[in-house]
Order: structure tokens, then sequence, then C-alpha cells
């Protein structure tokens, strides 16, 4: 039927036309954006919340023009706020009357100076009325939920203090309110707590105030803390109770400690760690107490250094081991003990002492030693001292701090037999074949073959006084290795510091006795006035000068130095213990020697019977193979005290 039809289409038509005008004005009043309609400006002052707009009148302005935006590729935004759906759900607005206005301003006002809970004009209480006036009013649904999270605080808050009555009136409130039906049972767990624990602190507290700490067992006030504490691991309360017993501790440990009982300090600490391990307080008092601990362990290593300077020994290592007590990792006690061993030894032999090592299996002495002091000096030459060659930098301080025994004088010929009729020991130039040996007709070291230990520097046969020649550095430390055993005694090659530092007993000049040429015979070495037995003179030598021999003299021929030591500066070179190396740079600055495995060549020191003025300064040094053998190369003994 026509009619019918055309009533229908009406009816569709304003269906439709009802539905948009709905939803025109849905998003006119909840987004506004989309119409390019901004809020007209707030005629009335800022909430009680700082952020917090009040509602307020909208009316329609023109959208600025904007400038086309590029497309930009972004994750769809979180919605915010209402959405569409919820808005059209709720349905418009209802409108604000002056009666709720006026409510609104008073729970703001009220708000703002906390006064939430007054029962008649009380911020709650007035966003009620709101609501009454003004269902859904969206100032005060957002307002009441906000104090809910207030009341949830305060209640938290009333509860890490102990005030169980306050904690109970605030949790009523906020389950009254907006709430998390999760947070609001956490809460009320909370609070249970508190009520099951606070006799329990009540308790303690009654115990501590008895003296009744941790005795008798089970019934004093660190076994109801605990108890305490595993109810509600967390209570500021119950950790309070805690850091007083364990305070108790601590300052005995520091009253302990400041009598230098630091064995009782440390036994308070142990109790103090068991309370609440790991506190702040704990470790504060620890590092205090070790700072102390610290402080007189330097003290008394300090007062035990003046007694070994006094030459009081015993005192000495009684005051170290009481500081070694108080600090086991002091620094310096090691130091202190090589010292206190150097100066029992010297208490007992002094510097300067001869010493001489009688044989365990046999009648007899190994070579006479003589024991050098300790001290430290600049081993080296400075690159303007004349004759300097780069092998002797740069210059370093060392420090000779091990107490050692020098040989009074190079291995005599009839020693150094003692030990081949031992052993039957066959040396290097036996082995190979000979050794270099001084030529009269041309005035050279030449080899010649058959030359061993035996021989003298000419190839003569050698007497007994004379300092053994012809050995190698292996030959050497073979000798060495019989005298330990035949003395129980460690023997060894004085190392090449150890060497110059003997050498020049204590000088800082070019040659041990000046920086100048000997104005009296002091060792053997090349003088003008020394000739062969063909009457040959040196081409280089001392002026002036003249020792009376032309090739080695015999051991202790001439005056010793000032550490009681002969012919350091002469007579023969010697082998020293370490490699050789093209300089120092890299080298130790103690007193030991310098060795990398499997070296071939080795150092040897001081001057010979051969030597010009440049090879007898105190930094002079050669390399040679150890196996080398020379008329103008014997060595000494040297061992630790």
């Amino acid at each position: 039927m026509p009619g019918s039809d055309a009533t229908r289409k009406q009816n569709t038509l304003g269906g439709i036309a009802g539905m948009a005008l709905l939803a025109f004005a849905l998003a006119y009043r909840f987004f506004p954006g989309l119409l390019h309609i901004e809020p007209a400006p707030e005629p009335v002052a800022a909430g009680n919340v700082p952020g917090q707009r009040a509602p307020t009148p909208w009316s329609a302005t023109p959208r600025p023009p904007q400038a086309p935006v590029e497309p930009k590729e972004e994750a769809a935004p979180e919605e915010v706020g209402t959405s569409f759906a919820d808005a059209v759900r709720m349905g418009p607005p209802a409108p604000t009357s002056k009666e709720v206005a006026a409510l609104l301003a008073r729970a703001r006002t009220a708000e703002e100076k906390g006064a939430l809970l007054d029962p008649k004009n009380g911020a709650i209480v007035l966003y009620r009325a709101a609501l009454a006036g003004a269902e859904g009013n969206l100032e005060a649904v957002t307002a009441l939920e906000r104090i809910g999270g207030a009341m949830r605080d305060w209640t938290l808050a009333a509860i890490e203090r102990g005030d169980e009555a306050g904690a109970q009136r605030y949790l009523a409130t906020y389950a009254d309110l907006p709430h998390s039906e999760k947070e609001l049972d956490e809460a009320r767990t909370r609070l249970k707590t508190l009520h099951d624990i606070l006799p329990m602190l009540t308790h303690a507290a009654e115990l501590m105030k008895a003296g009744r700490v941790t005795e008798p067992a089970g019934d004093n006030a660190l076994a109801v803390y605990r108890k305490a504490a595993a109810l509600d691991p967390g209570n500021r309360l119950v950790d309070a109770g805690l850091a007083g017993i364990e305070r108790g501790y601590l300052d005995d440990a520091l009253k302990e400690a400041a009598q230098d009982n630091f064995e009782a300090a440390d036994q308070m600490l142990g109790l103090a760690s068991s309370i609440r391990p790991g506190s702040q307080a704990l470790l504060d008092t620890r590092a205090r107490i070790e700072s102390i601990r610290r402080q007189r362990a330097e003290t008394v290593l300090a007062q035990a250094s003046s007694a070994l300077d006094s030459g009081n020994a015993d005192l000495a290592e009684e005051l170290a081991k009481k500081a070694q007590a108080i600090s086991a990792d002091l620094a310096g006690l090691d130091d202190f003990s090589v010292r206190l061993r150097n100066a029992r030894l010297y208490a007992s032999l002094k510097p300067g002492q001869v010493i001489r090592d009688a044989y365990l299996d046999i009648a007899g002495t190994a070579p006479a030693l003589v024991v050098v002091p300790t001290g430290q000096f600049v081993m080296g030459s400075p690159a303007d001292e004349p004759g300097h060659a780069d092998s002797e930098e740069p210059q370093r301080r060392v420090r000779i701090e091990i107490g050692f025994a020098l040989g009074q004088s190079e291995v005599t010929v009839a020693q150094f037999r003692e030990f081949v009729r031992s052993t039957k020991y066959v040396t290097d130039a036996e082995r190979f074949g000979g050794a270099a040996v001084y030529e009269e007709s041309t005035g050279r070291i030449v080899n010649r073959s058959g030359m061993t230990w035996q021989n003298d520097y000419r190839g003569e046969r050698a007497s007994d006084e004379l300092p053994v020649v012809n050995v190698s550095w292996n030959d050497a430390q073979a000798y060495l290795a019989w005298l330990s055993a035949r003395t129980g005694k460690k023997y060894r090659l004085p190392s090449e510091a150890e060497f110059e530092y003997a050498l020049r007993a204590g000088s800082s000049t070019r040659y041990p006795w000046g920086d100048g040429n000997p104005d009296k015979v002091v060792g053997n070495f090349t003088g003008e006035g020394d000739r062969s037995p063909s009457r040959r003179s040196w081409s280089s030598a001392f002026p002036r000068y003249s020792d009376g021999y032309w090739g080695p003299a015999p051991v202790k021929t001439f005056p010793p130095d000032a550490y009681g030591l002969y012919d350091m500066e002469g007579n023969v070179s010697e082998w020293v213990e370490d490699c050789w190396h093209d300089n120092y740079v890299r080298a130790p600055r103690d007193s030991k020697a310098w060795v990398n495995p499997g070296c071939e060549r080795r150092v040897v020191r001081g001057g010979s019977w051969g030597s010009d003025p440049d090879q007898v300064r105190s930094a002079f040094r050669l390399s040679a193979s150890a196996d080398a053998r020379s008329a103008r190369v014997g060595f000494r003994l040297a061992r630790d005290l």
C-alpha cells in the first residue's frame, strides 16, 4: 500500500536522523576535537588538585588552519579517557546546577586542606552530596576515586607506624569508596598481621626494659622480635627493635676495639651479624673497627722498627708478631721480617765478619766468606762518564735487602783442586781441548790446546795460592754444587747487582777509589810502570802506576776494600750468576740475579790484571758464553745468610 510505504520511509528516515542527532550531541560533548570545537575559557577557579580542571561550558570556535602533515606509520595510540562506546552507553551528561557547582567548590577546598573525613564538611561528604544532585558527575566520581587511593595509602602508613586504630578507620573509609578488591584484601591482611604482632612488640619492649635481651633462652627480646619478624618480615617496628639489640653488640665491639681487644670485637661483630645480616650499621661498624685495627697495627709495627733500630731484636720480633696478630695482611710486615732476619744474623756475625763453613763429612772448611752489609746503591754509569757504554744504562737504584756473604777472595787453584780430586770432574777446558792464555811473544791472549785450570796465565803450572783461571761458568756451577753438598749451605755465584754493590763498597764514583787515577797501589790491573818478563809494557794503562805484577797475583796480595773483600777491582775478572742483557731496561731493582731460562751468555764483572783504565770502572761489564775459558777470568763464592 502506497500510504504504508511512505509511512515506513518516514519512520526510517526519522530514526536515522534521531540517531545522527544523538551521535552529534555525544561527539560534541565528549570529543569536541572531532568537530573543530575547543572549550571556552574556564570561568571558575581551578580545582583542589593541581592539573585537575572542573567541568566547564563548551563553545564552538573555528580551528586555525594547519599545514598538511605527511602521514606516518605509527602504532595505534592507547585509548585514554571515555571511549565512544562508553559515551553512548552513558548518554548525555547531566547539567550542573548552581547548587552542585557550589558543593564541588566546597569539596575542592576541603580536599586541599586535607579535610577528607569530616562528617559534615569533609571532602568525601561534599563530593557525595554533589553526586546526589548530579548523578555521574565526572569531577565528583574522579575525586572520590582519588580520595580512595589516599585512604589506602593512609591505611598502609598507619600500619607501618603501628597505629592499629588509625589503620582500621582509614581502611573502613577506603572500603566505602571506589577501590580495588585486591588492594583492599591486601590491606586487610596486613592490618590483621599488625593486630597479631602488636602484643609481641609490647612484650619484647618489656623484656628489653627488664634487661632480658638474649637470655633466658626462649623468653627474651631477641627471640620475640624474631617470631614477629617471621610473621611480618618487612615490619619497620620489628626491624627497629632488632636494630636496638644489634646496636648494643656493635657498641660493645667498638669498646673492645678501642682497648685493643680485637678478638672480642670480632666476637661481638659475629653476634651482631646474626641479628640483621648485611645491615648498613653492621657494615659501617665493621669498617670503623678495621680502620682502628690497621692504625693500631701500624703503630705497633713502628714500635717494632724502633726496637730493631736500637738493637733489641727480641723485642722487635715480639712487637712484629703482635702487629701481625692485629692485622695479618698489614703492609710492611714482609719487609720488616727481612730486616729482622738480617738483624738477627748480624747480631751474631756482624758485617765484615769472616765465615768459614765446616765440611759435614770430613775435616776441613769451605773458602772464607765475608758478611756484606745490606744497603742500596745506584747501579750502572751516567752517559757522561768517560768510558761509558750503552750496556751500563739506564742507571737505577738497587736495594740490597737480603743479607749475603761474598768470598773473601777469588777461588784458588788449591781449593778447586780439592773439588776435582773429590769428584773426578772434567772441566770444559779438558773436554774442549784448551783455553785462552797470554802469549808473551805476541802480547796477545790466544787459544792454546792442553791448557786447563792447572795452568797459569802463561800456560805454566799454576801455584796453589793463585786464583784459578781457565774455568768456565759451567765449571764454577759444578764447584758450587759440590761445596753446597759438603757444607749443607747453599753456595752460588753472586748476582751482578751484588758484585757491583760489593765492588763499589759504598762509593758512587767512576772507580772504587774515586774518579781519577789511583795515587797508591790498590789492586792488580794495567799500570804504566808494569813490565812483562820480556819487558813489554801496556799500550793503555794508568799513568804513574805499577802494582808489580804482569799476570794474576796470589790472592790477598793487595789491601782489602771497605767491606773486607780482596781483589774486587782487579787480579782476575769474575763470573756472576746473571744472563747477559744488552742494557738494564726492565732489570730487577733488588739483589736478585736477572736470569732467563736457557740463556747461553753470562755476565763477567770486575777488572783483571790485563784490564785498561776504562775496564776497571765500577760499572764495566762484559759477556761471554757459559763454556768460555780464559786466563783472565775466575770466580768467587756467595751465599745467603
